[in-house]
């Protein structure tokens, strides 16, 4: 039965999440739908200039490696919304030029696709996708003053530069709703943690979940495990003392890759808890030759579903596209192009002013505005760059997403 977060925690976020008004001081709703894309602009190709000129906005994700299916999502998501925006006439008459920069998820190596990004004449970023790479650009965006948004970095730090907005929530976020939800529906009252320590994402979530979870009496955490990127295929230990602990849920505030192998290796033991992710865990469907009836039952907390009603236009739109169905990175990432251009009409920006006055009006604006997105409706941002929407918790039935 489809049930509804709880008042509790709807209000929480939007206590903690939402510092400003859900609209702008003229009252503007921006609804981002998928439309017939008449031009395509991508990997940095030039786009006939309208009256107002081209912006330039990059995209940078893991494009290759074991993180590659998140930031093939952004790359596709941010595209599709850019298609639409340029064949609805652009952004204030200016069309937008998309450059795609592989990081493979590497902060090095990101910071070199913003450099390359930065020499092609970008004037704004949607990225990057991941968190640790996420860190390392938006310390030169900060230096250069120039706006960035990221689709799903999610780490504390990826926003905490001025310049900086996110569309997906912050970690701690993720963390204290999830221990809440379980609290509030009375999922489970012996909980296990394995999280990856190795990684600020899966560390930041795992430290807020400890301290929400610490202020209920009926809540105990009996195992907290962590493992590294180095020992990342074996769990046995992990799931031995999570099931002679009597835990009744794990807690998995990992990436859907490590979480494919846990599902087998518990099932190999004959454990079978609740498993409850975060928005990592999207994806999990899609891991090359898992099994994915091991994933029945599992629950996981995500802004998006493709199998949602509401996104069935995006979603036969994104597969026309690109032949896949859009997960969470893809919805985050064609939120984040949406936000750009309420924000940049808003501002009133063009493509013709320097990168640092555009950083300075967008910032403003930012705080601004409110768009029905496909990851939540009416969504803000506060001038620390957080957003405001409410929590969607998903569980895993007969091979799909089934709100709960």
């Amino acid at each position: 039965m489809k049930k509804l977060v709880s008042f509790g925690l709807a209000t929480m976020m939007a206590v903690s999440l939402t510092a400003c008004s859900s609209s702008n001081k003229q009252g503007e709703t921006t609804t981002a739908a998928s439309g017939a894309p008449e031009t395509t602009v991508s990997e940095g190709t030039e786009v006939p200039e309208a009256e107002g000129g081209s912006f330039k906005i990059g995209v940078i994700g893991p494009l290759t490696g074991p993180a590659a299916a998140y930031g093939i999502a952004v790359q596709n998501g941010a595209d599709l919304a850019v298609k639409e925006i340029n064949a609805a006439g652009g952004i204030g008459g200016a069309k937008i030029e998309l450059n795609s920069q592989d990081d493979e998820n590497d902060p090095e190596k990101s910071v070199n696709a913003y450099n390359t990004l930065k020499d092609w004449g970008m004037q704004m970023l949607v990225g990057t996708t991941t968190s640790k790479p996420c860190i390392a650009v938006a310390s030169e965006a900060e230096s250069d003053n120039t706006f960035m948004i990221t689709p799903s970095g999610s780490a504390v730090e990826c926003a905490n530069p001025s310049n900086v907005f996110r569309v997906c929530f912050a970690d701690p976020d993720q963390g204290t709703v999830s221990a809440q939800y379980i609290v509030d529906y009375n999922l489970a009252t012996k909980v296990a943690i394995i999280y990856d320590s190795s990684t600020e994402y899966s560390s930041g979530i795992r430290e807020a979940f400890v301290a929400e979870a610490a202020k209920y009496e009926d809540l105990e955490i009996v195992a907290d495990e962590a493992f590294t990127a180095d020992t990342n295929t074996d769990f046995s230990v992990q799931l031995d003392k999570a099931k002679d602990a009597g835990a009744d849920l794990v807690f998995l505030p990992i990436y859907y890759q490590e979480a494919s192998v846990i599902l087998k290796q518990a099932s190999d033991k004959g454990f079978s808890p609740i498993f409850f992710g975060v928005d990592g865990m999207d994806g999990i469907l899609t891991v090359e030759n898992f099994d994915t009836s091991l994933a029945e039952g599992v629950m996981l907390l995500t802004p998006f579903s493709a199998t949602d009603e509401n996104n069935k236009e995006f979603t036969d739109a994104y597969v026309a596209a690109y032949g896949i169905e859009p997960n969470q990175f893809a919805a985050d990432a064609y939120d984040a192009v949406y936000a750009v251009k309420a924000a940049a009409e808003k501002a009133m920006i063009t493509p013709s002013m320097e990168n640092a006055t555009i950083c300075d009006a967008m910032k403003v604006a930012m705080t601004q505005i409110s768009i029905d997105g496909l990851t939540g409706d009416a969504m803000t941002w506060d001038a620390a760059g957080e957003t405001g929407k409410a929590p969607k918790v998903f569980q895993i039935v007969d091979g799909a997403y089934e709100m709960q």
